[in-house]
């Protein structure tokens, strides 16, 4: 049995820099992610005027309820949906010009559902180039608040991103809902707002964000789920055990329900208080699943399923195909690589029964691929990754750390 230290929530983090700008009082965030998108998500505060103090295991943020402290400001959000998507909200609600830019995968990804519900709620905002994508200029005049609607079908980010920033509105925000995805996500949102001092209420499908601000809070980042998923995969792929301290039956994220698949895969699963453990059989089943709320593990899945006993079917996946690649695809493409047999559709893969072989693995420049097609390298001795410096958007100590972990299994 193995204790692997996971670094802290990307997911939790990038809401906590945000609510601690936006708060009223310096908070301190304890044991944040340490990585390339939330570094792109502290520098972009920093560029706009917010003070940001950073030591290893905590970081202080000053925060600033009228908004950025300067007047303008050049934003570069790196590969970080996260800063791309929330930091336009966050200066919104303050008075100057903020211009977002990011790399090119970040460019690719859409923003039009956040960006066209700013502009609803009166922000002058222009896309420099393609319509719905990075760059973006936003000229902030505060925001009024209102009522508006949201398609969140595509990323649950966009709502995330607009709750957020609801408690700045002078009038508050009423958000009704048409379509959701990842909504685990949202419930982190919900939770951490709660702590940050804001009570949102929900009204069926609508979100009722209430004006007032939020107030400054001594906030500890839980390990992050979906790189805990790598650990718990590579635990039931082997036959070993591996237990993630901090991620127990209270965690915040919904990432954490992946080793409930696993249970129904075979592997012997037990969540206590503050902690959680996967344990391999020696086994693992076929099954058909719905990753619909999880979909950031549905690569951990594709990678180990050739493993299992029959066929692996992932369900309702459709937004995975626009994150940081078409992880559909790649996933798909790189077991075809290894010899496996797949097929795949709109918003679903099923992968059959196989033995992979050694092949060279597409990153498509994708931590989760990187991570997901390691964990499967535990029974495809010679597999490569084409670019496993990639990793470094969540988790840069990872090869290190599974390498540890391996050692200690004798695997």
């Amino acid at each position: 049995m193995s204790v692997v230290a996971v670094p802290g929530s990307k997911s939790v983090t990038a809401r906590a820099l945000f609510l601690a700008a936006a708060a009223d009082g310096t908070s301190a965030l304890r044991r944040p992610l340490l990585s390339d998108d939330t570094d792109g998500f502290a520098e972009g505060l920093v560029r706009l005027g917010y003070r940001v103090e950073r030591e290893p295991d905590v970081w202080r943020i000053t925060g600033r309820p009228a908004g950025p402290a300067v007047p303008e400001a050049d934003v570069y959000c790196r590969d970080a949906a996260t800063a791309a998507r929330f930091l336009p909200a966050l200066a919104a609600a303050g008075h100057g010009t903020y211009r977002f830019d990011a790399s090119a995968q970040m460019r690719r990804r859409p923003v039009a559902p956040l960006t066209g519900a700013l502009r609803s709620l009166g922000v002058d905002l222009t896309h420099e180039e393609a319509e719905g994508h990075l760059p973006l200029t936003v000229v902030a005049g505060g925001l009024k608040g209102g009522a508006i609607e949201l398609d969140a079908g595509l990323s649950s980010q966009f709502l995330t991103a607009l709750l957020l920033a609801g408690p700045l509105m002078a009038e508050g925000l009423r958000i009704r809902v048409t379509d959701l995805v990842s909504a685990p996500y949202v419930e982190i949102t919900l939770a951490m707002m709660r702590r940050f001092g804001v009570e949102v209420a929900r009204e069926g499908d609508t979100f009722v964000v209430p004006p007032g601000g939020y107030r400054a809070t001594d906030y500890p980042v839980e390990p992050d789920a979906s790189t805990a998923s790598y650990f718990f995969a590579a635990a039931a792929l082997s036959g070993r055990g591996a237990t993630v301290e901090g991620l127990g039956a209270d965690a915040l994220q919904g990432d954490l329900a992946f080793v409930e698949v696993l249970r129904r895969m075979g592997a012997d699963v037990e969540i206590g208080t503050d902690a959680t453990t996967v344990t391999g059989t020696g086994r693992l089943s076929g099954l058909t699943v719905n990753m619909r709320d999880i979909s950031d593990t549905m690569p951990t899945l594709a990678a180990i399923a050739p493993f299992a006993d029959g066929p692996v079917r992932i369900e309702d996946v459709y937004n995975t195909r626009i994150k940081e690649c078409d992880r559909l695809e790649a996933c798909a493409d790189n077991l075809r690589r290894q010899g496996v047999e797949v097929a795949t559709g709109r918003d679903w893969i099923e992968i059959r029964p196989g033995t992979p072989a050694p092949a060279t693995i597409a990153c498509h420049g994708d931590h989760r691929i990187a991570m997901s097609f390691s964990v499967a390298a535990l029974r495809t001795p010679g597999t490569v990754l084409d670019d496993p410096g990639c990793v470094k958007k969540t988790f840069p100590g990872f090869h290190e750390v599974f390498a540890a972990t391996r050692a200690e299994w004798g695997v």
